[in-house]
C-alpha cells in the first residue's frame, strides 16, 4: 500500500485543494497525509508579488519539503507555479480545470459597468489591472493581498467598492453565493492556468508521477501548456500584465493571449492561435506562435 505525504499551504483554498488530492488517491489505495506550511507569500502581505520575488514566494517552501523528503508531492493552483521549474522538480499531473474565469465580487453594485465613476476596486494582479483599466479606466484600483477570506473580509469591511478574484477559488470553498458576474474570456482573459491544479514533484519518483496518472486530465494539460508556454516566451511573471486562455475542441486548440499596461497609458495587445494540437509540443507550439504575434504587436506599440 503506498504513502505519500503532500505539502500543500495552510490557507483555506490550498487545504481543500490538498485534501482533494488526498481523498482521490486514498480512493486508489493509498495512505495520504498533509504536511501544511507557511510560505513567504502568505507571510508578505504589505507589498504587491511583483515587488517582492513573484509567484515562485508560493512554491519555495513547498519545494524544500519535497527535495528533503518530508513531502512527495505539492500540491498547487497551477497560475501560481512559475513557468520553469528548478532542476530536479516537475510538473507531474494537471487535473480537469475549475471554471477558469474571473469573478466580480461587491455587496452594492452587480457588474464594474454599475460602478460610479472613481469607484475603488480591489486587486493585486497586474493583469487584471490592466484589462480593468481598459474597461473603465475612471477607476480608482488598489492593491489587495492575503488569502481568499482575508480579501472578502476586507471588501465586507467596507475598504473596496468591488474586487476581483478567481471564481474557481470561490465556487472550490463553497462561495459561489458571493459572486455577483463573471468576467466572460472576451471582457477578461484569464491568467495563464487560471482555475487548474498543479502537483509537483522531485523529477526522481517515477513512483508519485506513476500513482498520479490517473488524475491527469488530459484537455486541461495540453490547454495550460499552451498558455504557460506564451507566459514563458514572454518572460512571464506576476511583474508582468499577461493573459493567456486556451480551450481544446476534439483536437483544435484555440489560443487567445493578451499583453496590458497597468498604468492604463497604452492598449492592450490581443494574439490568438489555432491549430492541431495532440500533445504537449504541439500545444507548446501554438502558444509560442501567440507569443511571438504578441511581441510583433507590443513592439509595433512601443515604436
Amino acid at each position: 500500500m503506498p504513502t505519500f505525504t503532500i505539502a500543500t499551504r495552510e490557507s483555506r483554498l490550498a487545504l481543500w485543494q490538498a485534501e482533494h488530492v488526498q481523498a482521490l488517491l486514498t480512493q486508489s489505495g493509498a495512505v495520504v497525509t498533509l504536511l501544511g506550511m507557511t510560505t513567504k507569500g502568505d507571510q508578505i502581505l504589505d507589498r504587491s508579488l511583483s515587488k517582492v520575488g513573484g509567484k515562485g514566494l508560493f512554491v519555495k517552501e513547498l519545494e524544500v519539503a519535497l527535495e528533503e523528503g518530508r513531502a512527495d508531492l505539492a500540491v498547487h493552483s497551477l497560475k501560481d507555479v512559475p513557468m520553469e521549474l528548478p532542476d530536479g522538480f516537475a510538473l507531474a499531473c494537471v487535473m480537469e480545470r475549475e471554471d477558469p474565469r474571473d469573478a466580480w465580487v461587491s455587496s452594492t453594485y452587480a457588474s464594474v459597468m454599475d460602478l460610479p465613476q472613481g469607484a475603488v476596486v480591489g486587486t493585486s494582479s497586474l493583469r487584471r489591472v490592466a484589462l480593468l483599466r481598459a474597461m473603465r479606466p475612471d477607476l480608482k484600483i488598489e492593491p489587495l493581498r492575503g488569502n481568499l477570506d482575508t480579501r472578502l473580509r476586507k471588501l465586507d469591511e467596507g475598504l473596496y467598492d468591488g474586487i476581483v478574484l478567481a471564481a474557481a477559488g470561490l465556487k472550490r470553498l463553497g462561495l459561489e453565493s458571493r459572486i455577483r458576474a463573471v468576467f466572460e474570456p472576451e471582457q477578461m482573459l484569464p491568467a495563464a492556468g487560471q482555475g487548474a491544479l498543479g502537483i509537483e514533484i522531485r523529477s526522481d519518483r517515477a513512483d508519485v508521477e506513476g500513482a498520479l496518472q490517473h488524475l491527469v486530465h488530459l484537455p486541461t494539460w495540453l490547454a495550460v501548456c499552451a498558455e504557460r508556454s506564451v507566459s514563458r516566451m514572454m518572460g512571464g511573471s506576476c511583474s508582468m500584465p499577461l493573459a493567456a486562455y486556451a480551450t481544446l475542441h476534439g483536437d483544435q486548440l484555440h489560443i487567445r493571449a493578451a499583453w496590458g499596461d497597468a498604468e492604463g497609458v497604452k492598449p492592450v495587445v490581443y494574439a490568438s492561435a489555432q491549430g492541431t494540437a495532440t500533445d504537449t509540443a504541439s500545444a507548446t507550439a501554438l502558444g509560442e506562435q501567440v507569443a511571438r504575434a504578441l511581441q510583433a504587436g507590443v513592439s509595433a506599440q512601443a515604436v
